[in-house]
């Protein structure tokens, strides 16, 4: 299949293709004024393109390095847990990790230390380390094959018990349990809960075929939800964390899915006359938003889950690209109704719309912080696309990145990182803090990465 957008400008008829793709049949996606700069970018439900993707293995574990100094990181002891060498899964590194990764913690080193949640550490001795925090704990295999995992919080500094930790786990759980540990440790420690049991979605392409993952939030453990050998995109979570919206084109044509994960079972939601695009899930779970082309042109719409009539929320131009607000009342999107891309917004049930940002002429991928205090999107700068975030309050815009090739935004549940895919010695995803001093690079073994998009936690 050979992917194009064609549409009608002051130039006349138009049709840009993939040429990665290799049959020769055309498929009409949206229109678009050729006056306007908008321009064929992976992520954006703009153009609906996976554009230069090389034929590589696909990725289904990451390596996370994490770079950057934070301006206030507090100095932690992970112990190695006592019985995780006998066990599938280093817990004490897992933590580490996942500490380090959130930008709020320095984990020191910390292997020779030999302690569980029943020792009682000498604070003299680990006085020179400058740790103002101390976790130990332990992995015992019971008798039916499952594992207790225990842990123990200090104030290294006071040197005193703060709080413990118990879970009950199969072996398949293990890493997702040392993921509520990192969760344990980062609400004890800081106030706000961690999101280090969450999970990730993202796409990519590998010898001709399309793989949606879905990983935990440090990228192990990916599994694949769907398999194509057309085109996947923009997953969506369900407020829930159940259920995937995405675009396949396996039909030949761009077509919105809803999708089960824990029974593989999907349904189609969205499949009218021209292009489905560009799923948003509701907070409430009940309905999506999605671009569609049914009545000519890129319109919002807002489709009822339980069957019935699209309403159309939209009307000229292009429109496309919707990220709800936290409370369920405000659409952002991104309209060339200026006769540039631009961030809007409006009521979500349809009305008057009003620009959102003006600093540069090309600003695409609305997402909006859980917190609804921020508003994460990519500009167009000197010809690159980076990762911006605005306060929504005050209107002011930092510059996340000092990349080029930056995509698709997406926040952490706690509202305090975002992951976003990227081009950094190849294509990788990175998660960020808001104030870009910490970023950690999940890469892989090679493989084309898109299309992330952070879900919540699990229980």
């Amino acid at each position: 299949m050979a992917l194009c957008v064609q549409g009608i400008g002051q130039k006349g008829v138009f049709t840009v293709y993939d040429q990665r793709f290799i049959q020769a049949t055309p498929i009409s996606l949206m229109h678009m004024n050729l006056s306007s700069p908008l321009v064929l970018r992976w992520g954006s439900l703009l153009t609906l393109l996976w554009l230069s993707l090389a034929a590589s293995s696909a990725l289904a574990q990451f390596r996370v390095e994490v770079t950057g100094v934070g301006l206030t990181q507090l100095p932690v002891l992970v112990a190695p847990f006592k019985g995780e060498v006998q066990a599938s899964q280093k817990m004490s590194e897992i933590v580490q990790a996942d500490l380090a990764r959130s930008g709020q913690f320095k984990p020191l080193p910390a292997a020779n230390l030999s302690l569980d949640e029943m020792s009682r550490p000498d604070w003299a001795a680990l006085r020179p380390l400058s740790a103002e925090a101390l976790v130990a704990g332990s992995v015992t295999r019971l008798a039916n094959g499952r594992y207790d995992v225990r842990a123990r919080l200090w104030d290294a500094v006071k040197g005193q018990e703060k709080s413990d930790f118990k879970d009950n786990v199969t072996a398949a759980d293990l890493r997702l349990s040392a993921h509520r540990v990192s969760d344990w440790v980062y609400q004890q420690l800081t106030g706000t809960p961690g999101v280090f049991t969450s999970r990730i979605s993202y796409v990519t392409k590998s010898g001709g075929r399309y793989n949606l993952w879905i990983a935990d939030s440090d990228g192990y453990g990916a599994r694949s939800a769907l398999s194509s050998p057309e085109p996947i995109i923009s997953p969506s979570w369900s407020p829930t964390g159940t259920h995937l919206a995405y675009v396949s084109f396996e039909s030949r044509k761009p077509v919105v899915y809803v999708h089960e994960l824990a029974t593989g079972q999907r349904r189609v939601v969205a499949n009218f006359k021209g292009s489905n695009s560009a799923p948003a899930w509701a907070p409430d779970g009940r309905s999506i938003v999605a671009t569609l082309s049914r009545e000519g042109g890129s319109q919002l719409y807002r489709i009822p889950l339980q069957g019935g009539e699209p309403q159309r929320l939209t009307s000229g131009n292009i429109n496309t690209e919707p990220a709800f607000s936290p409370d369920g009342n405000t659409l952002y999107f991104v309209s060339d109704r200026g006769g540039n891309p631009q961030i809007y917004k409006m009521p979500a049930q349809g009305g008057p719309a009003d620009r959102v940002t003006f600093s540069g002429s090309y600003n695409i991928s609305p997402a909006i912080s859980p917190d609804g205090r921020w508003l994460a999107y990519v500009s167009r700068l000197s010809g690159g696309f980076r990762l911006h975030l605005m306060e929504l309050a005050t209107g002011q815009v930092t510059a996340l990145t000092d990349t080029n090739a930056d995509e698709r935004p997406s926040f952490a549940a706690n509202s305090r990182l975002l992951v976003y895919a990227t081009e950094q010695g190849g294509e990788a995803l990175m998660t960020t803090t808001l104030d870009g001093r910490i970023k950690a690079r999940l890469a892989g073994q090679g493989g084309d990465i898109r299309e992330p998009h952070w879900g919540p936690v699990r229980p």
